[in-house]
């Protein structure tokens, strides 16, 4: 599986609640608030001043991790 930034947090979160821990080390705070659950990472990532490209990055490189 590959995320990209039009993934919704909440449903990210429900596949690996570890997606949940490297959203927060990168700076968002509040993934588990209600409005975060329905936003997209693109979205979440305007609203905290974050690089889009470089979290999706991150999160794939721990997907990508636990499948090899």
């Amino acid at each position: 599986m590959t995320i990209s930034k039009d993934m919704v947090i909440g449903d990210l979160i429900a596949l690996d609640q570890n997606f949940a821990a490297i959203l927060m080390a990168s700076g968002m705070g509040c993934v588990g608030c209600p409005s975060a659950q329905g936003e997209t990472l693109e979205e979440a990532a305007f609203v905290h001043g974050m690089d889009v490209d470089e979290l999706v990055g991150k999160l794939n490189e721990y997907q990508a991790s636990k499948e090899a």
